[in-house]
Order: C-alpha cells, then sequence, then structure tokens
C-alpha cells in the first residue's frame, strides 16, 4: 500500500509541471518520500540554531584588508 502523499503529489505534479508519472518506478520513488520526510522529521527536534550568534562579523573585522 502506497503512503496517503503520493496520489496528491502525483496530482500536484500534473497540475504544476502538466507531466505524469511515467511508471511505476516514479511511484515508487514517491513512495520513498514518505519515509524520508518522516525521518527529517524524527531529528528536526534535534536541530537547534546556536544559543549566541556567530563570530562571522568578528571573522570578517579579521580578513578585512587595511586601509589605504
Amino acid at each position: 500500500m502506497q503512503p496517503d502523499l503520493v496520489e496528491p503529489t502525483i496530482e500536484a505534479i500534473r497540475r504544476w509541471a502538466g507531466i505524469a508519472v511515467p511508471n511505476e518506478a516514479a511511484r515508487i520513488g514517491l513512495a520513498d518520500h514518505a519515509a524520508l520526510i518522516a525521518e527529517v522529521e524524527k531529528v528536526r527536534a534535534a536541530l537547534a540554531f546556536e544559543d549566541e550568534p556567530s563570530d562571522f562579523e568578528a571573522a570578517l573585522d579579521e580578513l578585512k584588508e587595511p586601509a589605504r
């Protein structure tokens, strides 16, 4: 059984790009996206931005060429 995501995705591709899913391999590929999305959702909670901003500005200042 294919995930619920497959048919709406096929329809969206047809509407936006004007093409049809070419074969069963394409359907299987779309079904694999559901598993990929689930895996990304699992790790999303572990991802976070740094609490403090990075020192990007300081690095830029350090590499700046001296004024002439």
